[in-house]
């Protein structure tokens, strides 16, 4: 399986997996680590999880880091202080958030808390879970989810849906200088 579909599968697992517990989250992060690498360190997950490790040659285990009270609003400012370790190949992130149409930016406060406002009693704002990840060489996936339509087959994805968030992600993957 090829680095991408192996980063896209593991985007939508997590998708689904956080939609299982509904909406009003906090913000999810996510390592990613060759299942193949985890299941020879950790033998016992193997039997513990019914996998066969001959199997899991090319898959990627999505490991939750530590961030339930991380409120949503603050997990690009987190993402600035993520460095991961050289066995993480990649990671993805979920969020929710209100989207709103591109018209109703000409009336949006430059004030962060009147623009948080006037988004949250916008007749036409949507609530969405975002959910984006990326891998060390580059590959990028996305999945979004709308509340109004809250089914595993209303899920819209693609490899840039969210650039933003890809590119922040991307930045917990670079090579810190020595010190």
């Amino acid at each position: 399986m090829s680095e991408q579909a192996t980063l896209e599968a593991s985007v939508i697992e997590v998708e689904s997996h956080v939609a299982t517990a509904g909406w009003d989250q906090a913000a999810r992060l996510y390592a990613l680590v060759p299942t193949a690498e985890l299941l020879a360190r950790e033998p016992h997950l193997a039997e513990a999880l019914g996998l066969d490790p001959a199997q899991e040659r090319d898959g990627l285990t999505p490991i939750e880091q530590d961030t339930q009270q991380l409120p949503a609003a603050a997990l690009e400012d987190f993402l600035s202080t993520v460095v991961w370790p050289a066995d993480v190949v990649g990671c993805v992130a979920a969020v929710e958030r209100v989207v709103l149409p591109p018209e109703a930016d000409t009336d949006l406060p430059d004030d962060p808390g009147q623009a948080a406002e006037y988004a949250a009693e916008h007749p036409q704002r949507q609530e969405v879970r975002l959910v984006a990840g990326v891998t060390r060489s580059g590959a990028a996936y996305c999945a979004l989810r709308m509340r109004a339509h809250d089914e595993a087959q209303s899920v819209v994805s693609g490899p840039d849906l969210v650039p933003s968030l890809i590119e922040l992600l991307r930045t917990t993957l670079e090579e810190q200088p020595a010190r």
